[in-house]
């Protein structure tokens, strides 16, 4: 970080590119004070601030690289900044300053990407994006009619910028990264043409900026600040991880999609634990023990699975229900966040009450870690799991460690993810369980294996449907994430959205280019077309199984690539195609590694769609081995069973991409 004075202010540049410019007449930082309103309502967020002042910070005293802002010439210090080799570093001068504003440089046709998981725009130049751990929303499109109906009848429809797994960390075209260091509410605004907006609630500690002469580079720098996933566990490459919920009945069901072709690599019911039936389906009973009534004698059933190379797989999350053993031990012990009145807090997850447990308590972490994970699913002989709903923390809870619950609220997927990372590791297991989260915030890559993409609508909607999900993997997989995937064929289906065929096949196409092969019944199977309920669809999931462990070895490779270097499985074009700006924008086709380009049908009734293929060589069709110059947009066929995929006939990976057309 270069530090330079400039008439009545001065200039930051990370290496020779211009990060801050801040002078009298057009200050950079700006401080006030808010007010802020936050409802929950089951994960879903409405939230407004009312800000009394916003100080522009026109005065600043420079010292070297020390500078003490204020108000105006000759008024007190408001702000200190620092200006580190890497980071700008802050502190208030008045405690009762709580709203925070910085303008970083912004130059034309700049592209920024990150923020987490963002499931509607890769590119968020041109919008503005709040940072807070959430429910997705269904829908996610307040123009369209489910996410009316959602919001109506649970304030659960959301919009373009909700997401479960948010991070105040950007990456620009201009080949840096910026990171905020906080866990309050944030957000980032990229709808001026000259800077770019930071906005915290809190003055924040730390700026952490990271340059790089390629994106590659950055992306390994990255990674190596947020954390990185050990290689997927040999298990994973014999085929899909087959989701059912349906008991004793699920390994008959299994058994028959075997005999129909599928390569199954696990089977995962997370009814393992027992159901309740509400308003919104089935939902699973949520005390962490398996339900010998449903899955009669399951631990001698995981034993048999596993000696045939299959895993079996469950759910767990950070709740205990009221109505279950483990709630009152848990209580006798004093674990749950409490109420104001110091009572265990009492959260309604939909006609049924559980309590919060408080993982600032380090006893209750570890128990949770011990008994419930280690005891109760390890143990047992659980090989992975889904970890779901880290984004639920209320915001009125008091916790162990004394910090305001909002505060806490973003960090608290990362304090989930160490809890079952912990378990994991204290039987020896890390990199050989298979666990996945929807939540996340800031350093959950150094504990969370892989990322799940959460609960899309069961269509091909363009803010909540299959087109999401690989989105989430391109924005994600930046900032550090190697392995994302998605249910296959969506999860939420409410008033009168359910599944077709066709979905099923497209979503199966998609997800034998992923890390993980996943499917999911969704929240009312009864009402919804099932993998094994259809003999088309069942054939096509089966060979498209059959491509997924033929391309192993490739896999492999990139799951190394991705431990050793940071780099994600699925990755946007210009990661490796830099010098091409027409990748930069891209959002609906990825490389898959550096070899592999994949380009899902996500529109119904297509049987082709518009390609990219980058310029510096020629790309070979993965089905008819034609070849076509790279650098054009191409009109590609992609009839069902065959989705626009293609790949460098340069590769050493070419002649087991060839194969693909066997199958």
């Amino acid at each position: 970080m270069q530090f330079h004075a400039i008439p009545s202010g001065f200039e930051i540049r990370l290496g020779d590119k211009p990060i801050l410019v801040h002078s009298t007449d057009a200050p950079a930082l700006f401080v006030g004070r808010g007010e802020a309103r936050m409802d929950m309502y089951r994960g879903n967020f409405d939230i407004e601030d009312y800000v009394s002042e916003r100080i522009a910070l026109r005065g600043a005293s420079v010292q070297g690289r020390d500078i003490l802002f204020s108000a105006g010439e000759g008024d007190a210090p408001l702000l200190a900044l620092k200006v580190m080799d890497d980071s700008l570093v802050f502190e208030a001068h008045d405690p009762s300053l709580n709203r925070f504003w910085l303008r970083i440089v912004a130059e034309p046709g700049e592209h920024i990407w990150g923020g987490g998981e963002q499931m509607s725009y890769f590119d968020m130049r041109g919008r503005h994006f709040p940072l807070w751990t959430s429910e997705p929303g269904v829908g996610r499109d307040k123009s369209t009619e489910i996410t009316r109906l959602s919001d109506l009848h649970n304030k659960a429809g959301g919009a373009y910028w909700n997401t479960n797994y948010p991070q105040p960390t950007w990456v620009s075209s201009r080949r840096y990264a910026l990171h905020v260091d906080t866990t309050c509410y944030s957000s980032f605004d990229f709808r001026h043409e000259g800077f770019h907006e930071i906005e915290v609630w809190e003055v924040p500690e730390r700026i952490e900026l990271f340059g790089a002469d390629s994106f590659i580079a950055l992306v390994g720098e990255l990674s190596s600040r947020f954390g990185r996933q050990p290689e997927l566990p040999d298990w994973v490459y014999g085929g899909a991880i087959i989701g059912l919920k349906d008991g004793a009945n699920s390994f008959s069901r299994m058994e028959r999609m075997i005999a129909a072709g599928v390569k199954v690599s696990g089977l995962w019911c997370e009814d393992w634990v027992g159901l309740r039936h509400t308003s919104f389906g089935a939902r699973l009973f949520w005390d962490w023990q398996a339900d010998e009534r449903r899955y009669p004698g399951l631990g001698k059933r995981i034993a048999e699975l596993h000696e045939r190379g299959i895993r079996f797989l469950g759910y767990v999350n950070p709740y205990l229900a009221a109505d279950g053993p483990l709630f009152a031990e848990a209580e006798g012990q004093g674990f749950f966040a409490t109420d104001a009145k110091g009572d265990t807090a009492l959260v309604d997850f939909g006609e049924f009450d559980c309590g919060v447990v408080d993982f600032t308590n380090p006893d209750a972490a570890a128990w949770f870690a011990e008994r419930v994970i280690g005891q109760n699913m390890l143990d047992f002989g659980l090989s992975g799991w889904m970890a779901d709903f880290g984004e639920y923390l209320p915001i009125d809870v008091k916790l162990f460690n004394g910090v305001d619950a909002r505060e806490m609220h973003n960090g608290w997927p990362t304090l989930w993810a160490e809890v079952n990372a912990r378990a994991v590791e204290s039987r020896g297991r890390t990199g050989e369980v298979l666990w996945f989260m929807r939540a996340g915030f800031t350093g959950v890559g150094a504990h969370c294996p892989l990322l799940w993409a959460g609960d899309q609508s069961v269509d091909f909607s363009r803010h909540d449907g299959l087109v999401t999900v690989i989105c989430g993997a391109l924005s994600s997989g930046l900032l550090g994430n190697a392995y994302h995937h998605s249910d296959i064929g969506g999860y939420t289906s409410l008033f009168g959205n359910v599944r077709t065929a066709e979905l099923l096949m497209r979503w199966s196409e998609m997800a034998a280019f992923t890390p993980v092969m996943r499917s999911h019944e969704g929240n009312r199977p009864a009402e919804n077309l099932q993998l094994d309920q259809d003999h088309e669809v069942l054939a096509h999931f089966a060979r498209m199984t059959q491509i997924y462990c033929l391309l192993a070895p490739y896999l492999k490779h990139l799951s190394a690539e991705a431990a050793a270097t940071g780099l994600p499985v699925q990755r946007p074009l210009f990661l490796h195609h830099e010098a091409d700006r027409e990748t930069y924008a891209i959002q609906d086709q990825y490389l898959y590694g550096a070899d592999m380009l994949v380009a899902p049908v996500w529109q119904a009734g297509e049987n082709a769609r518009r390609v990219y293929l980058p310029q510096g060589h020629r790309w070979e069709q993965l089905w008819s081995g034609e070849t076509v110059d790279g650098g054009q947009w191409i009109e590609a066929a992609a009839p069902i069973g065959q989705p626009a995929v293609y790949f460098d006939p340069e590769s050493g990976f070419a002649d087991l991409f060839r194969r693909v057309r066997t199958l």
